[in-house]
Formats: structure tokens, sequence, C-alpha cells
């Protein structure tokens, strides 16, 4: 898997917002990365220090449209932890 396709987009909202300020960033990912392929890919994207990489997935909610029922899809979420002193810019705003 290359290495640049495993981050899918970022997580925004307002717990990780909150996150940020300890360091930490949250990744939507690919189903089959695991940690050590998140690590690489946050290094080589963002040109930072990883010092951790916690991944869970987070099931698919049930939704109803009328009678109908249906199941959102199921992702992988990927909390990354940067040394001290590093920060990703795109999170931060211009």
């Amino acid at each position: 898997m290359h290495t640049l396709s495993i981050l899918r987009r970022p997580v925004i909202t307002e717990k990780t917002t909150l996150l940020q300020e300890s360091g930490k960033y949250v990744f939507e990912v690919a189903d089959q990365a695991n940690k050590y392929q998140i690590k690489a890919a946050v290094e080589e994207a963002f040109e930072v220090k990883v010092r951790g990489v916690n991944v869970m997935k987070v099931r698919g909610k049930r939704k109803r449209f009328g009678p109908r029922e249906s199941v959102k899809r199921s992702w992988k979420k990927a909390v990354v932890t940067l040394a001290p002193g590093e920060t990703i810019t795109i999170f931060e705003g211009v």
C-alpha cells in the first residue's frame, strides 16, 4: 500500500480540536493500514516526528429513512501523537 493513500482525511470536530492542544491529531485512514504504516505516512506527508499512534474501528450507525433502515459505512480512525514542539499546519488555519 502506498504511504500517501493510507491517510483519507483529517477528522475535525470539537473534541479533536481540543486534542490538538496536547499534540494529538485525528485522521480517517484506510481499513487495511496498521500503526507502522500510518506513522510512516504522517511523517512523510507532513514532515513531522510521530511519537505514537492509536487506532480504532468506528462502527457504522443505523439510520432510518421513512420505513427503510440503512447502515452508514464503518471506518478506521487513527489518533496520532506528535513529538513535543511539532505541529501540523493544515489544522491550524491560515
